[in-house]
């Protein structure tokens, strides 16, 4: 998917649908234009599942450096499928997109993560052949708005 592809407007239209399934509000100009950047500056990548010419799904990935290997590993940050057909191997599909893209292009793996109550995701997840790390906490720290750090 790249900023000018023909589907674009619909991605951006279901990607502020997903934002809402969240919680955050509708924006569907800001979700455009922030989508249009992240994609044109390479910061994500994204694909869509388009059906009878209807986008009904995507994923969004980030590749990063995986330093101690000298390789890269793929990040999943984002994946939807609209209410309406969920259930019909979507997201199975997306899935397996990503890691046949991630495996052409060498990267050591690919991840994700998901809430812990999420039980579809986690079974599609495993399923497919995603395993639980453990050994490692998740930590995050809110910089908006900006903090001074000594």
């Amino acid at each position: 998917m790249t900023s000018t592809h023909p589907v674009f407007d619909e991605f951006a239209v279901l990607f502020d649908d997903y934002r809402v399934h969240y919680g955050q509000p509708s924006a569907l100009q800001s979700t455009r234009s922030w989508l249009r950047e992240q994609v044109a500056r390479h910061r994500l990548a994204a694909a869509a599942a388009i059906r009878a010419q209807e986008v009904c799904g995507f994923i969004t990935v980030t590749v990063m450096p995986a330093s101690l290997r000298l390789g890269t590993a793929w990040s999943i940050r984002d994946l939807y499928v609209a209410p309406d057909h969920r259930r019909t191997g979507i997201a199975d599909a997306l899935l397996r997109h990503v890691i046949r893209n991630a495996g052409d292009a060498g990267a050591h793996r690919v991840s994700l993560q998901t809430e812990t109550d999420n039980v579809p995701a986690l079974t599609l997840y495993t399923d497919i052949g995603f395993q639980p790390v453990t050994g490692l906490e998740l930590l995050n720290l809110t910089v908006d708005p900006p903090r001074h750090v000594p």
